[in-house]
């Protein structure tokens, strides 16, 4: 039986919806995420409410009303604690792989359970370790004071994500100076390559093309697949 929210495969070949999922406070008028909104079209955001003052379950059932709203196939570019509310709603709803969320670039994951870590994002531990039933990345910054880039990299390889280096600019929001965020931009439009292709490649080889399509654009070793997760040094 085909899961509830999965769509017919003749509708996956359309032009995904690209979702955002903001984190704790939403994203303001100078990030990037909101930056995106207004410049890429059919791109809309998840109003998670309770920005605030976050309950878990609140949100992953804004993203499942969101993605079942879209009635296409969906990508989920998610921020901060947003990308924890991803990792839930794909715990909890378990669909498809690929269908009906096609991808998803994860940003920034705070550590929700490093020791006096903030209560608000506290409640969304302790995390997912599934796999995450869709192709994605995981950007995170070697700076961030939310996440190490030892625990991000260990993220990437509990979800099955590529994980992508972004370089030292803290916590990639509108403190880091970076406006519309170019190289999100690109692992954005590789997320959208491999959608329109999928039909001709295999799994294996979307992880592959995803991990040299990021190591390109960083020009450093620290872009990997999830099974070379394990091999790489601590930084």
């Amino acid at each position: 039986m085909a899961h509830s929210l999965e769509l017919d495969t003749t509708n996956l070949a359309e032009d995904p919806l690209i979702l955002l999922v903001p984190g704790l406070g939403n994203s303001g008028e100078q990030h990037w995420q909101s930056r995106w909104e207004k410049q890429i079209p059919d791109c809309e955001r998840v109003d998670l409410g309770m920005w605030d003052d976050p309950h878990r379950n609140t949100w992953v059932n804004k993203i499942n009303l969101a993605v079942h709203r879209a009635g296409r196939p969906v990508i989920l570019v998610a921020h901060s604690l947003g990308c924890h509310a991803v990792a839930w709603w794909a715990e909890y709803e378990q669909p498809a792989y690929g269908n009906p969320v096609v991808g998803a670039l994860l940003v920034a994951p705070p550590d929700v359970e490093r020791e006096g870590v903030d209560e608000r994002l506290a409640r969304f531990g302790p995390t997912p370790r599934r796999a995450l039933p869709f192709p994605s990345f995981l950007a995170a910054s070697e700076n961030d004071s939310y996440c190490t880039l030892r625990t991000a990299r260990g993220l990437a390889a509990d979800w099955g994500a590529t994980f992508a280096y972004a370089g030292s600019i803290g916590h990639i929001n509108a403190d880091s100076g970076i406006e519309d965020w170019s190289f999100g931009q690109l692992l954005l439009a590789q997320l959208l390559r491999e959608h329109r292709t999928r039909h001709g490649v295999g799994r294996e080889e979307e992880t592959s093309t995803r991990r040299r399509a990021a190591a390109r654009y960083t020009r450093l070793p620290w872009v990997q697949s999830p099974d070379r997760a394990e091999q790489s040094a601590d930084w």
